[in-house]
């Protein structure tokens, strides 16, 4: 019975509190108001594609709650750039409400037509502001945006259905049906120029027997699910050259994501990859960074290569690529497949698996490489470098292949891990697999005794010859890619005379034939911090 009665008691006094409590006052804003910044800059946006949403915190340092009469864009309605006030939208707000002490958030976000201004060359500063209050009480925060013209290339979508049109790939002279959003490039579109940057929606496919020339100085952007697919007889030739400035990077083709906000700089997996399909011939890729992606290159197939009448007397291999950097790969930054890679002054790190992986036989050789693996968002199993020769198929089949050959000359091989070097081999006799590394650094712990056998004889001169296990190859910077090698790297001084003479200079154009460092870069002395 006591209980009850203090129930009730305690109710009626709530309830006398409640209907004696003056509603909230409040008075207008004297334009005290304080913001988190007095510049909104939204970073860069391509023409017509939204920006990130970025916010805004607006503080009432009073000790009086306070009503701001209005809140609005300058350029009002016109505006291309959109409010959210409290988790309500629009370009305009009356009788914002703001306590004492307490604080709101004001988001902000644009889309903007770069044709929409006059002679807007490629490129455009687009500005507006916030205003609080008006009149002797009227407080602004810029907005800021820079806006780039760009050349968009997408697959079309049917007005009726909205299905967007898929590409279709023959095999055999059979034409197959894929999933992969996409369309071929038209005639018009096979050479990519450095006028204007390339947005990319879904895969622009390189038609058969035709060839995609890229520019120096050429930037492509993908969007998420989307890269570059090159068909059977077709090539691509990438055509970067040496900058004068490697900080400025002016001349080299640059592939990455659609997203230009710095926070997704160094994000892996934004887009797909370049897939050079097994009938592909002739790909060459020089002077490029490929950063972001899923795979950053899967190269499939033609071990021997092709010498066909529509390139007469070229290399054989199937992809020659020199003086490039992969960076960020989700997965793999090269994957091949039973394929033909010759690499020069190449330098990948950052995948999610393997940097580099040779699988299912093929031919490879590289020489003045880098091959390195810092991966550090998340575990990672498969060291950097990776040579196999089977695949277990779609249907759980074991399929071997010769490796033909696999030759690392004057290379790193480095990461974070114990092991970065994996000979995975299915004994066959029936099957070959030859490989030798020649004056490498390469960083192989094995700890636990796991690897035995022929393949790891390091004993053996026809297969390591002049190897350097374990020692510091003195990178800047690997977290942040930066792996120019230091004056104190176990490299210095150490590479084969031979090879340099094959890649003179090196990634930064420096002549190494005097005295070769081993890897991609001579090296440095870095500045005393």
């Amino acid at each position: 019975m006591k209980r009850y009665v203090y129930i009730i008691i305690t109710l009626g006094f709530l309830m006398l509190w409640s209907s004696c409590r003056k509603d909230f006052e409040f008075s207008p804003s004297s334009g005290s108001l304080q913001f988190s910044k007095d510049t909104v800059y939204l970073d860069t946006i391509f023409s017509n594609i939204g920006s990130s949403t970025y916010n805004l915190k607006v503080y009432n340092r009073s000790d009086n709650d306070i009503s701001i009469p209005s809140v609005r864009l300058a350029l009002g309605e016109t505006s291309n750039y959109r409010l959210n006030v409290d988790g309500i939208a629009g370009k305009t707000f009356e009788d914002i409400e703001l306590l004492a002490k307490d604080s709101l958030f004001i988001f902000v976000e644009s889309t903007i037509d770069i044709n929409n201004f006059p002679n807007p060359d490629n490129e455009y500063l687009y500005t507006d502001q916030i205003e609080f209050d008006a009149g002797n009480n009227l407080q602004k925060v810029e907005l800021v945006t820079l806006v780039k013209d760009a050349v968009f290339i997408y697959p079309d979508r049917d007005e009726t259905t909205k299905v967007i049109e898929t590409l279709k790939i023959t095999i055999d002279g059979e034409e197959f049906e894929t999933d992969l959003q996409g369309r071929e490039l038209l005639p018009e579109e096979l050479t990519f120029t450095n006028e204007k940057p390339y947005v990319i929606y879904g895969y622009a496919a390189v038609p058969e027997n035709r060839t995609l020339t890229i520019d120096p100085g050429a930037r492509l952007h993908f969007h998420e699910d989307s890269g570059i697919i090159v068909f059977d007889n077709a090539s691509i030739k990438v055509n970067g050259s040496h900058s004068t400035d490697q900080e400025k990077l002016e001349n080299e083709v640059i592939f990455e994501s659609d997203r230009l906000e710095p926070m997704f700089s160094n994000v892996p997996g934004q887009w797909g990859t370049i897939w050079l399909f097994e009938g592909s011939i002739n790909n060459t890729i020089s002077y490029a960074t490929i950063k972001n992606a899923t795979v950053g290159i899967l190269c499939d197939g033609n071990v021997e290569g092709t010498d066909n009448i529509f390139n007469p007397g070229v290399s054989n291999d199937k992809l020659s690529i020199n003086n490039t950097q992969i960076y960020n790969s989700a997965s793999f930054g090269i994957l091949g497949r039973n394929t033909s890679i010759n690499g020069e002054n190449l330098v990948i790190n950052n995948s999610g698996f393997a940097s580099f992986a040779g699988t299912l036989g093929g031919k490879y050789n590289l020489t003045h490489s880098t091959i390195a693996n810092y991966w550090n968002n998340g575990f990672r199993q498969i060291p950097s470098l990776l040579i196999n020769n089977f695949i277990i198929d779609e249907d759980e089949t074991l399929v071997i292949a010769d490796l033909v050959e696999a030759n690392f000359n004057n290379c790193i091989i480095y990461g974070n891990e114990n092991n970065e070097f994996l000979l995975d081999e299915i004994d066959d006799e029936a099957v070959a697999f030859n490989f030798k590394f020649t004056n490498c650094l390469v960083k192989f712990r094995d700890t636990n005794d796991e690897f035995e056998g022929p393949n790891y004889d390091f004993e053996n001169t026809d297969l390591y010859e002049n190897i350097i296990f374990n020692e510091e190859p003195d990178f800047k910077d690997p977290s942040t890619n930066s792996l120019i090698i230091g004056s104190e790297s176990a490299g210095v001084n150490q590479g084969n005379i031979e090879f340099a003479s094959q890649v003179p200079f090196d990634l930064l154009n420096v002549n190494r034939t005097a005295s070769p460092d081993i890897g991609a870069y001579q090296n440095i002395v870095f500045p005393e911090e």
